[in-house]
């Protein structure tokens, strides 16, 4: 197994030119992340269109992100698919490309129940020897993960850590203290970006931040702040993060357009993507959204 992994692992937002993986504009967004002093990368999660992805591009994205990485901060690779088998294959590709670690959902499509969503992350361990974090997202996969399954996952060695991005903050606290009176046998990031600092003070071993694409420094002074028990700059930096987090309340767009769409907008007006192309069917941020990003950008001092 390799080394826990901990502090902010960004979830690498993928640059689009022509339909196309802009790798000069991966590599730019790649090394401003690592000279931020980041401390991992998460590659293909939500942010980074793994939804999106044929099976070629999957690998295209992971491939390059290793290059560019060159081992310099661990990877952690999404292997996120409907069903368990499919989980497996793209857990394969992730082995032969040399990640440091795979991150998977519970199945969804063919909605199952608890005792199921056990067995496939049993399965997953049973497949490889890679950590095996699990990924709670119940908006995209319509199941909240339980605390006490995941815990059980944990003790048996099945699960490293979680990436929680349930939104349910209420849970992470009780999570927390129950991982800490088993010994701590998991890792659990939050990815609540805008209640970092809560997630903190409950016991979070660090932040897959999606703002973290565009404001990197941020989060790592919060987290070297959090580290020092220094809770005023914590609560000083998420404020401000707060404040930058705004970029993504854009008129007449949602979801993902709305979120993605306005990371990639701010990392163009930032210099360090060419576009900011999104996936089909999606549009970018145009017009007034895109001068919004740029007024917020402004406020908070980032442009």
């Amino acid at each position: 197994m390799s080394k826990k992994i901990s502090g902010i692992v960004p979830p690498l937002t993928v640059p689009l030119k022509g339909g196309e993986l802009d790798v000069h504009s991966l590599e730019r967004h790649i090394n401003r992340q690592i000279a931020a002093g980041i401390d991992g990368l998460f590659v293909l999660g939500s942010s980074g269109e793994v939804a999106f992805s044929t099976d070629e591009r999957r690998g295209q994205i992971l491939s390059e992100s290793k290059r560019i990485v060159a081992g310099r901060v661990p990877i952690m690779a999404g292997v996120i698919s409907t069903e368990t088998e499919r989980v497996v294959e793209h857990i394969r590709q992730a082995e032969d490309i040399g990640v440091d670690a795979v991150v998977a959902t519970a199945p969804f499509y063919a909605l199952q129940g608890v005792r199921e969503i056990r067995r496939h992350f049993e399965i997953l361990r049973e497949s490889t020897d890679l950590p095996i974090w699990a990924y709670d997202i119940p908006a995209c996969v319509h199941w909240k993960l339980p605390n006490d399954l995941v815990m059980d996952l944990g003790k048996a060695g099945v699960l490293s850590g979680v990436k929680d991005s349930s939104g349910d903050d209420v849970g992470f606290r009780f999570l927390s203290r129950l991982n800490a009176e088993a010994g701590h046998p998991l890792q659990l990031l939050t990815g609540h970006e805008v209640v970092v600092d809560g997630a903190y003070l409950s016991g979070a071993d660090g932040c897959v931040p999606g703002l973290g694409n565009v404001d990197p420094d941020g989060y790592v002074r919060q987290w070297k702040a959090a580290l020092a028990k220094d809770w005023e700059t914590v609560r000083k930096e998420q404020d401000r993060l707060a404040d930058l987090m705004t970029i993504v309340q854009v008129k007449d767009v949602q979801g993902f357009g709305a979120g993605i769409g306005a990371f990639k907008t701010a990392l163009q007006l930032l210099g360090v993507f060419e576009s900011n192309e999104m996936p089909r069917p999606v549009a970018a941020l145009s017009g007034e959204n895109v001068e919004h990003v740029r007024g917020v950008l402004q406020k908070v001092g980032l442009l």
